[in-house]
């Protein structure tokens, strides 16, 4: 299933949602400039080690938020940055640029600490957005459950679209990380995915987007509001 768009148009320009995505951008067109040594050198010094948390705690913590803008290839950016495009501006668009930001960032935050509390001892790094992202999507589904997300389907040969209300297609999204991380958790590396951090920055947003909603959400459909003076100035309304 490729989600293509949600149904929900925002109000404002999601100005945060656009600097994240260039933001990615920029960090990943830099990695492809760099030979296989000095790739080597900058993941091992910016992506996210567990293990170091106990050695280096200083630089542990500035990997947890360098980490956030790294990536391992063109489908792993591509798919963040795409998820990141649905569901980022309906969520900025109730949060406030600031507000989104640092929400934004705590749930990256969050979605380390979870992959680090699982696998503590670990020397395999961890980067991408999708932790973060995954956090906005827990935003996404308190916020606006009755959404749809228009999905493009493969059947066979063939390829149709339908719209999934946004609480399924999410609810669907975070269990299948959480049993992939319970069948996981024997491995030393977790086959290649971080699902715990998928499932922690989920949990991030569920939990704790009340606490940034810093703009009032829209009014309903085909409601209007009169001041007393309009209201006694008209003889009917359209609605």
């Amino acid at each position: 299933m490729i989600p293509l768009r949600d149904t929900i148009r925002s109000r404002h320009t999601p100005v945060i949602t656009w600097l994240i995505v260039a933001v990615n951008v920029l960090v990943f067109l830099f990695q492809l400039t760099l030979n296989d040594s000095q790739l080597q050198w900058f993941v091992t010094n910016f992506a996210l080690i567990p293990a170091t948390w106990q050695t280096q705690p200083v630089w542990f913590v500035i990997s947890m938020f360098t980490s956030m803008f790294m990536h391992g290839g063109w489908l792993h950016i591509l798919s963040n940055m795409w998820i990141l495009f649905i569901f980022g501006d309906n969520v900025e668009d109730r949060m406030g640029p600031l507000g989104f930001l640092a929400f934004y960032l705590l749930g990256g935050l969050a979605a380390g600490t979870l992959q680090v509390a699982v696998q503590p001892d670990s020397l395999v790094p961890t980067l991408g957005a999708s932790g973060a992202i995954a956090g906005v999507m827990g935003a996404y589904i308190v916020l606006f459950p009755r959404s749809r997300v228009v999905t493009l389907i493969p059947i066979f040969f063939f390829f149709t679209t339908i719209n999934i209300p946004a609480v399924l297609y999410l609810g669907f999204w975070f269990f299948s990380q959480f049993f992939s991380g319970l069948a996981a958790l024997g491995q030393v590396t977790m086959g290649g995915v971080a699902w715990w951090a998928h499932i922690g920055g989920f949990l991030f947003g569920v939990l704790a987007v009340r606490g940034f909603l810093f703009r009032s959400p829209p009014p309903p459909p085909n409601v209007i509001t009169l001041t007393p003076q309009e209201y006694d100035s008209q003889d009917r309304y359209h609605l």
